[in-house]
């Protein structure tokens, strides 16, 4: 099974330089409106046959232009839930950076849990088993087909599900870039995960509908791409 793990657009949160975690009513501004649509365009040539999505408002808008053009109705699953950061949610960013936590947050994710809110290593664990779970449905009902799918979700959930994709320790998730409408790609196969793609915002998918043999061979001679313009600062943190 191979997912596209899709980051929604830039919302309201981003540009003000907010954390947004679970807030409500969080939109997508007029450049993520813009870029959900880029991205519907991009992917709605393959032959996607599911889509998962955090409910949050900003992953929903995210998918439904990609998901009109497919004829799917989009699940939410709460696995793929932002991150709860407690008391740290609506918070600007300038503010947060200048916390203790933030340190550890960076370098010792693993050992991170934000007041009032969730630790990233509980996180980490409900993303990955959500997009396994997910991988594992669709590979039961597939009759030995190479099932393409979307899962929609949030900066700091889709660098977890590609650190374990990577065999990375989660301290290390904060060196993976993802950035708003950005594609990242892993396909699920019998000997592990292997990640064809992340981070990428332009290039050419259409690799991703050949026949599994085939598919298999041709994207792991690729090099991932990766964009320079999200180093993972503070800036682009949404977290998501």
């Amino acid at each position: 099974m191979t997912v596209i793990l899709l980051r929604h657009g830039v919302s309201t949160s981003n540009t003000a330089g907010t954390l947004a975690g679970r807030s409500p009513g969080v939109e997508l501004t007029e450049r993520g409106i813009e870029q959900a649509a880029a991205v519907a365009e991009r992917l709605a040539t393959l032959p996607i046959e599911h889509i998962a999505t955090s409910p949050l408002l900003r992953c929903q808008r995210t998918v439904a232009p990609l998901a009109d053009k497919l004829g799917i109705e989009p699940t939410p699953d709460e696995r793929l839930i932002e991150v709860d950061y407690g008391t740290w949610t609506g918070r600007p960013i300038k503010e947060l950076v200048s916390e203790p936590l933030w340190k550890t947050v960076q370098a010792h994710a693993s050992g991170a849990v934000f007041p009032n809110g969730e630790g990233l290593a509980a996180v980490s664990h409900r993303a990955i088993n959500a997009i396994r779970d997910i991988d594992k449905n669709l590979r039961d009902n597939a009759d030995g087909r190479d099932v393409l799918w979307v899962g929609c979700a949030h900066g700091d959930i889709i660098k977890a599900i590609l650190a374990d994709a990577l065999g990375l320790h989660l301290d290390a998730f904060q060196r993976i870039a993802v950035e708003p409408a950005s594609v990242s790609v892993v396909r699920y196969g019998p000997h592990g995960p292997q990640v064809w793609k992340f981070n990428d915002t332009g290039t050419d998918l259409s690799a991703l509908a050949a026949s599994p043999k085939t598919a298999h061979a041709t994207p792991g001679g690729e090099v991932p791409t990766t964009a320079a313009t999200d180093n993972g600062n503070a800036t682009d943190r949404d977290s998501a």
